[in-house]
Formats: structure tokens, sequence, C-alpha cells
């Protein structure tokens, strides 16, 4: 039987090998989601609501246990590793509380001798593909959603975070779940493609690569099912000249670097107004090197490694490539002594004297660089900010809530921020344009994307 391994980013150790899927078990993991979701449709939103929230509960008792395995499976400091499960109860609770009303009928105007009215009916069998850099975050927008909503899930996560995916399995058994209702299945990327082909999946939803998420719309391509693509960020920020520049910095440094950079609505180029441009690079600097990179199963540990060594070494070639074309280093990498080529052990870095030519500014980096840049004004911004493929997020510091209204309706992005970043909202929908992806999870606006509406015509 093939095996995949995980290679933990700390020592380069083998932390989890496990046997992939086979033919049989791929099929009869259909075969009990596709049965058991009868069952499971006709089962009343308040007890799929009940065993969602004793599932929350349960992962939120093993708080401890799981923020280890993170930190083993992806290098993500121990000291922050637990917000990740505050993060999943976090917006699990607000979707099943947004549930009753989400998935109510819709009534039409009163007609007199008829009752009219659409029902939302799930889709069937959901299939959940979801990466390593956040893995219950990423997939609890998903997976909880498509329960309540009456769908049964199968859930694969990426090869560097099985644990995560096993995790869901053997607590959704442990608190009563019924067999079929959640599974995981450990499989290739054809095999992905072959149940994606499958007519008892019924939606398909990806968080991912720009090139992950083509690879899925191939796959569904020949079936009329939806899919939901959450895929790549190149979030900008804009320090206006009236912003509050001390929480500016801080907000921004924690948005670039958090998680060692790794996430798809992390800052990734900042433009600041040329008022502000020196002390706000310099107060970024500051902070920048008060990281602490080492071993993240040290509480002391703020930046840990990236998830492997060919993650840090494409940081490390843009960042070069940058340095060539006249951008100008602020970080000495010698600061970090933790910091080796050839490891996934890589300093933070902040740039400066950048073009929105150079791949810094242009391509996602998902990793510890930032690029600076001054600009005159609003327009300037604006214009900087949407010059990209992507639009995912989209942040603006200021105290003029009116200005940043008026720059959010003309970004072309899924999120406007103000004075925040790097966060998702459960009340709000969270969904990308151009090569960010489409649909949406989150809010009550997610649900429409796991049921199908169905009208109801009925003459008295």
């Amino acid at each position: 039987m093939p095996l995949q391994q995980t290679i933990s980013p700390i020592d380069g150790s083998v932390y989890v090998e496990r046997e992939l899927a086979s033919a049989q078990q791929m099929e009869a993991a259909l075969a009990a989601a596709a049965s058991a979701q009868r069952a499971w449709r006709a089962t009343a939103l308040a007890e799929r609501a009940a065993l969602c929230t004793r599932l929350v509960e349960a992962f939120v008792a093993q708080t401890a246990t799981i923020a280890e395995e993170l930190t083993w499976q992806i290098g993500r400091p121990i000291a922050h590793s637990p917000f990740e499960m505050r993060g999943f109860a976090e917006r699990a609770r607000h979707m099943i509380a947004l549930a009753p009303e989400a998935l109510a009928d819709l009534p039409a105007s009163e007609k007199a001798g008829f009752t009219r009215f659409i029902r939302r009916e799930p889709l069937g069998v959901v299939l959940v593909l979801s990466p390593w850099n956040y893995p219950y975050l990423t997939s609890v927008n998903a997976v909880i959603p498509a329960l309540l909503a009456g769908n049964t899930v199968i859930l694969k996560h990426a090869l560097q975070t099985p644990l995560c995916a096993e995790r869901y399995s053997a607590l959704a058994r442990e608190v009563g779940f019924p067999p079929g209702v959640l599974q995981h299945l450990h499989c290739t990327h054809d095999d992905v493609a072959r149940l994606i082909a499958d007519p008892r999946v019924g939606y398909v939803a990806f968080t991912g690569s720009v090139a992950g998420g083509h690879a899925v719309e191939r796959a569904a391509r020949e079936r009329f099912i939806g899919s939901g693509l959450e895929l790549g960020g190149k979030d900008p920020a804009y320090v206006r000249a009236d912003a509050d520049l001390a929480p500016a910095v801080e907000n921004l440094v924690d948005g670039a670097f958090f998680n060692c950079g790794q996430s798809c609505c992390g800052i990734e180029r900042i433009y600041v107004d040329r008022s502000l441009y020196s002390a706000f690079v310099e107060g970024y600097v500051e902070l920048t090197r008060k990281y602490v990179l080492g071993d993240p199963r040290e509480p002391g540990t703020t930046l840990g490694p990236l998830v492997r060594t060919a993650a840090a070494d494409s940081v490390r070639a843009q960042t070069a490539q940058a340095l060539a074309q006249g951008a100008r280093a602020l970080i000495d990498e010698r600061e970090f002594s933790a910091s080796r080529p050839g490891t996934p052990y890589l300093a933070p870095q902040v740039l400066v004297d950048v073009t929105q030519r150079m791949g810094v500014m242009r391509e996602e980096s998902f990793g510890p660089v930032v690029g600076i840049m001054a600009v005159e004004g609003d327009e300037q911004a604006l214009q900087l900010m949407n010059d990209s493929e992507y639009g995912l997020t989209a942040a603006i510091w200021t105290r003029d809530e009116a200005a940043a209204l008026a720059l959010g309706d003309r970004l072309e992005t899924g999120t406007v921020f103000m004075n925040r970043c790097d966060y998702l909202d459960p009340e709000l929908a969270w969904t990308g344009v151009k090569d960010s992806g489409r649909g949406c999870t989150l809010s009550s606006l997610g649900f429409a994307h796991l049921t199908r509406p169905k009208s109801f015509h009925l003459r008295r």
C-alpha cells in the first residue's frame, strides 16, 4: 500500500506516516456518505446543531494536544498554535447560531388560495479539500455549515496535516455522529480528481493555491456541480496620512509575519503616505527585530520555520531577485542566528526602494518578507492596491471612516478592513475576486453555496 509521509519542519524527521486510501476504501467512503446523507438530511436541524456543538466542544477540550500536533506538523510556534482552536470554535459557534435563520424557508408574498415558499435543500456529499497552513480554520468554514445544512462530508487534508483530518473523524464518532456523516481520506491528487468525478459528490470546497483551484475546476468540468475556491492573495495595506502610527505598525508587523507569513490573507505589500513613511519604516523595522526565530517548541519563540525548505528557498529567491533589481533590505539576517541557508528557518525581511514591477510586490510570497513603498495619497495608493492578479483583502489605516468606505467601494477585493487585517469575521462573507477565487463561506450567505433552492407552489 502506498504511503504518505509528513516531514516535520522542526528537525526534518518523519512525524506521521500513513497509508493512502485504496480504491476500495474510497468507494466505501463514498457509499457510506451517500447512504448516511438520506437519513442525515431528514434529521431535525436542532439535532444536527447539537451534534456540531458537541463536536466543537470536543475539539476545544483537546486544544493542548492539537496545538502540539500542529507545531510538529507545520512548525508554528507552540505559543501561537492554540490560537487556531480559539478561531475554530468562534467560527463554528457563529455558524451554528446563524443556521436556523439562514436555512429557514423563504416565503413568497401572500396569494389567495396558494402556499408558496422556497426551501433550501442539501447538495448531498460535500468534498472538503483543506490546506496545511491553517488546517482547522480553513476546513471549519465548510465542514460545519455543510453538516448543518444536511450534507455529509468527506474531508481530505494536505499531506502535511493528516492528523487534522483524523481528528475530525475520530471526534465525530466520539460525540455520536451517525456513521458515514463525517469521514476523512488520505489520498493522492489523482484520487481527488476521481472523487470529484464521482456522481455521488455534490459539491467541492477547496482552499489552496491558484494552480490547485484550476485542477479542481478541470476535474469538475464535465459535471454540473458547484465548487467553492478560496485561493491565494497578495494582500495590500495602505497607511493614510491621518493614521494612528503605533497601532498601524504593530498590526501590520503581525499581519505580515504571524504564522511565518504563511497566510492567504496575510499582509504582503504596504503603501504608506509619504508624510508618515520614514517614521513608519523605522517603527516597523524596530518591531520586526524583536521577533524570536527558533525552535517552535520553545515558548519564547515567535517565528518558527517555514513548512519546508523549498518554501523558504522560494522566499529567499524572491527576495534576492528584488535586491538585484534595486530594493534594499533593512534586516541583517545575521541578527537572527537560527536563520540558515538550506533549512526552513528564515529570518523576517523588510524591503524598501521596491517598485510595483518587482515579483515581491506582485507574486504571492507566502513567507516572512514584506515590501514597503511611499505613496503620494489616496489615488496612487488605490491604483497600486488594485494592480494585482489577486483580490482577497485590503487594509486601510485611517481615522476617517468615510474615507475608508469611499476607498473600499473602489477596491477590487472580497474584504476591506479599516485599522485591522488578517482576520475572518464569521458573521461576514469570506470571498475573493480575480485569482483569489470564487464562491463564499461564513456568514448567512455561506449556507447558500452548500444548498440548492427548491420552490413549493401549492394550490389549496
